[in-house]
C-alpha cells in the first residue's frame, strides 16, 4: 500500500499521541509538524525527528497529502477549512466544529474539491467497543429499547494549567467529552432521530488548583451540566448524561437496556475494557476479551494499563481514500454528531425537543482481522 503523506497543524500535548502512534500503521508517513508558535513545532519536530515548518508552509507542501488538525477547538473550523482550500484531505481532532453551519460549509466544500475529511473520536473502533458492536448486531440482548450513559465529573481547573477554553462556549462536557458518547452510540444504534435536555451550571466561575495561575478564577460561560434524553431512529431511548458539576458518583459509564438482557460497555474514551451481558436469568458474564489489536493493552498512564491507539481512524481514512470506500469516521457521522450535541444545548436553553437536521449511517464493524489489516 503506498503511504500518503501526513501533516499535523498544532504541536500541544495530543499531537504526541499522533506522532507516537502513527507509525504503528500502514499508509502513514508524517512529513511535517506545524504550530502558530514556531518554537512549539520546532520542539515537537526535534522530538520525533520531523521536520517543523509554518502552517503556511506545511499547507503548500508537496509531500503533504493528509492534514491533521490539532489546534484548539475554536480554530477547528477555521484551520479545516484551511487544508481543504489548500487541496489537502482533513482529519481533525474532536469537535469536527462547533456549529452545524459550520460544518455544512466543510462538508459542501470538501465535496467540490472532491476531498475527505474524517474526525476524531476513533475510541469506537477499539476492542471492548467492536465487542459490544459485535454483542448487539449477533442479537446477544434482543431489540435495544432504552440506555444510560454518563460522564461525570468535576472538571479541568483542577489539573490543567490553563483550563479557561473548557469553561468557554464551544466546549464545556457536552462538546468536550460528549463527542466519546455521541459516537459510539451512533456505532451501537445508529443516527439520532431528536433530543430534550436540561442545562445548568453549579457556579459562575472557577478556580484554578495548580501550576502557576494556582488561585486565579475562570468565568463560565456555557452549561457545566447537561442531562438529555436522545431518541434514536432506531426506537431506543438514551439517557445522555455529561457534567463537570460532580464530586462522587456510581453511574456506569454506558449500559444499553435490550428486550433480551442488558449490555455494559467500558467507558467509550478509552479503547479497551471489559464488555458485560446480564441475562433474563440475572446473571452477569464478563465476555471473554477479543484478540482484537485495538484492545491490546499498550500503554501505561500513571499506573494504569492502557490500550491506546489513536490516529487508528486516519489510518482507516486513508484506506479507505486508496479503496473507494466510506471511512468510520467520516464527516456525515461527525456532523450528525456535532448536530445531537448541539441541539442538546439549544435544547436546553429553550426548553423544548429539538429535531435533528442531519442523519448518517452506522459506520461498517471493525473486525480483528480488519484491524490487523491497517497495522504493519
Amino acid at each position: 500500500m503506498a503511504k500518503l503523506g501526513i501533516g499535523i497543524i498544532g504541536c500541544g500535548n495530543i499531537s504526541t499521541s499522533y506522532l507516537r502512534l502513527a507509525p504503528l500503521f500502514k499508509g502513514l508517513k508524517v512529513r511535517a509538524v506545524a504550530d502558530i508558535n514556531p518554537e512549539a513545532a520546532k520542539a515537537r519536530g526535534e522530538e520525533y525527528n520531523v521536520r517543523a515548518q509554518s502552517v503556511e508552509d506545511l499547507l503548500a507542501n508537496p509531500e503533504v497529502d493528509v492534514v491533521i488538525n490539532l489546534t484548539i477547538p475554536d480554530a477547528h473550523f477555521g484551520v479545516t477549512k484551511r487544508i481543504l482550500e489548500a487541496g489537502k484531505h482533513a482529519y481533525s481532532e474532536k469537535p469536527l466544529v462547533l456549529t452545524l453551519k459550520e460544518g455544512v460549509t466543510l462538508r459542501d466544500l470538501a465535496k467540490r474539491k472532491g476531498l475527505a475529511v474524517g474526525c476524531a473520536p476513533d475510541t469506537f473502533l477499539g476492542g471492548a467497543h467492536q465487542q459490544a458492536r459485535a454483542a448487539l448486531d449477533e442479537g446477544r440482548i434482543g431489540t435495544i429499547t432504552a440506555g444510560s450513559a454518563a460522564v461525570l465529573n468535576h472538571g479541568m481547573e483542577h489539573w490543567h494549567p490553563n483550563p479557561d477554553f473548557f469553561f468557554l462556549p464551544g466546549a464545556g462536557p457536552m462538546l468536550d467529552l460528549g463527542p466519546y458518547y455521541v459516537a459510539n452510540l451512533i456505532n451501537l444504534l445508529g443516527p439520532v432521530k431528536r433530543v430534550g435536555a436540561l442545562t445548568s451550571s453549579a457556579a459562575e466561575e472557577r478556580v484554578i488548583s495548580n501550576g502557576p495561575r494556582n488561585g486565579q478564577t475562570v468565568p463560565v460561560k456555557t452549561p457545566t451540566n447537561i442531562h438529555a434524553l436522545l431518541e434514536f431512529h432506531s426506537g431506543a431511548t438514551i439517557n445522555l448524561s455529561t457534567s463537570w458539576d460532580v464530586w462522587h458518583h456510581k453511574r456506569n459509564h454506558f449500559e444499553l437496556y435490550g428486550t433480551e438482557g442488558t449490555l455494559y460497555v467500558p467507558d467509550p474514551n478509552f479503547f479497551g475494557g471489559t464488555v458485560e451481558i446480564g441475562s433474563k436469568d440475572g446473571k452477569l458474564k464478563a465476555l471473554k476479551p477479543w484478540k482484537h489489536p485495538f484492545g491490546k493493552v499498550n500503554q501505561n498512564h500513571n499506573g494504569r494499563e492502557l490500550a491506546n491507539y489513536r490516529t487508528a481512524g486516519l489510518a482507516d481514512m486513508v484506506t479507505a481514500l486508496v479503496e473507494g470506500r466510506d471511512a468510520r469516521c467520516s464527516l456525515e457521522r461527525a456532523l450528525h454528531g456535532v448536530d445531537v450535541m448541539t441541539a442538546c444545548l439549544t435544547s436546553g436553553q429553550t426548553g423544548k425537543f429539538v429535531p435533528l437536521t442531519t442523519t448518517c449511517t452506522r459506520p461498517a464493524a471493525l473486525s480483528p482481522t480488519e484491524a490487523r489489516a491497517l497495522l504493519k
